[in-house]
């Protein structure tokens, strides 16, 4: 015997599916914004760290010259800023991918627990609805009720 439900899925399900996965796409805005991602895009590889790298070897004879002081100078100011900034942003990027994929993953986990929480919850409408009509049975071939 068929039965009809009453059951809704909740308004936010629609509302998730229509907007999507979040991604960085977009993030930034303006000018400024799309300057800033292009020179990060170019700064954080790793081919920038090695120009960075033989652009800081340039100025190492002098500070070796120099004596200590502006060798750790050089050391400090130059050569770890200006290497390691590049090599860092790697880094992050590598970190970053690998958040993201993590990010999506449980994004696609959630779905489908929402999915299954659906169903689960159509399922128990159902159940309840076939249950009633046992009761209504079962009440009606007892004698006495």
């Amino acid at each position: 015997m068929p039965t009809k439900t009453s059951h809704k899925p909740h308004p936010r399900n629609a509302e998730r599916k229509a907007e999507g996965i979040a991604t960085r796409a977009g993030e930034h805005t303006g000018f400024n914004g799309w300057l800033a991602v292009k020179i990060t895009n170019v700064v954080g590889t790793m081919w920038c760290a090695y120009a960075f790298a033989a652009l800081a070897l340039i100025s190492l004879p002098a500070a070796i010259r120099g004596g200590t002081a502006p060798l750790i100078a050089w050391i400090a100011q130059t050569f770890l800023q200006l290497v390691l900034l590049s090599i860092i942003m790697v880094g992050q990027k590598v970190a970053a991918a690998a958040s993201d994929k993590q990010a999506f993953q449980t994004y696609k986990d959630a779905e489908a627990l929402l999915d299954i929480s659906d169903d689960l919850h159509r399922l128990i409408t159902i159940n309840n609805q076939l249950t009633s009509e046992i009761h209504k049975v079962v009440s009606k071939d007892q004698p006495g009720k």
